[in-house]
């Protein structure tokens, strides 16, 4: 297995408080999509914010393509190649669509480049091209989210985060977004994502990481951790997948 993210014994936790985090670790493939399950405050954000550099990682690793990113602000670790998108989605609700997506590149020096990005995802992405013009906040969540995902492969990361992208959105929409994961899977973009509705998580992805009590229980492939009968029972409310 070549990991493109390692994740080794972190503890972390917020501010001077406890730690949230005591031991976790993760492996992440490149080009796949990996779902993090588990119950609430087990840590699975906290999880994503620590290796993103919202946090300080207190003890433990993260090394990404070989190197080490403890210590590293977040600005520096997105130029490295890993976005974050949080459970707020964070964009800019009186801003534009294309310019939410233009503050997605922020990074980027080359102007036409950002330009010719831009154009690429209106492109690939209908409903933002109908709606380019249009305030963030006004749209719908469904759309909201589509925006927040598409805005992320402005900079063409290596890996994108997502911190709860089903949050309140209709079952059809919650589809959409995993369809949207899946084609960034297919383009070579590694998908890592915290998911409260775990059955579906794990059956729209291709590995699967057990967290409780801020450690990993289990990590492996999701159809795996779809039949393992003592995650069914504790994390998926004894249903079978079927």
């Amino acid at each position: 297995m070549t990991e493109l993210l390692q994740v080794t014994n972190i503890t972390a936790g917020y501010g001077d408080g406890p730690a949230i985090l005591d031991g976790a670790h993760l492996t992440v493939e490149p080009g796949k999509v990996h779902c993090i399950i588990g119950p609430n405050g087990a840590g699975k954000s906290t999880l994503l914010k620590s290796i993103c550099g919202m946090l300080t990682i207190r003890k433990g690793d993260v090394v990404f393509k070989g190197k080490r990113l403890n210590g590293m602000r977040p600005d520096q670790i997105l130029r490295e190649g890993i976005c974050f998108v949080p459970q707020e989605r964070a964009l800019f609700p009186k801003m534009t669509v294309r310019d939410n997506l233009r503050m997605g590149g922020f990074i980027l020096n080359d102007q036409k480049e950002l330009d010719r990005r831009i154009d690429g995802i209106l492109e690939r992405f209908p409903i933002l091209r109908e709606r380019a013009e249009q305030h963030a906040g006004t749209m719908s969540g469904g759309q909201q989210q589509t925006l927040a995902m598409a805005r992320t492969l402005i900079i063409k990361p290596a890996i994108v985060m997502l911190d709860e992208p089903s949050l309140g959105l209709a079952p059809k929409v919650i589809q959409e977004m995993f369809d949207i994961m899946k084609m960034m899977s297919a383009e070579g973009v590694t998908v890592l994502l915290v998911e409260q509705n775990a059955l579906m998580g794990l059956k729209n992805s291709d590995w699967g990481v057990v967290l409780d009590l801020g450690r990993t229980l289990f990590e492996g492939p999701a159809a795996d951790v779809l039949a393992d009968p003592r995650i069914q029972e504790l994390y998926l409310g004894g249903k079978k997948a079927a």
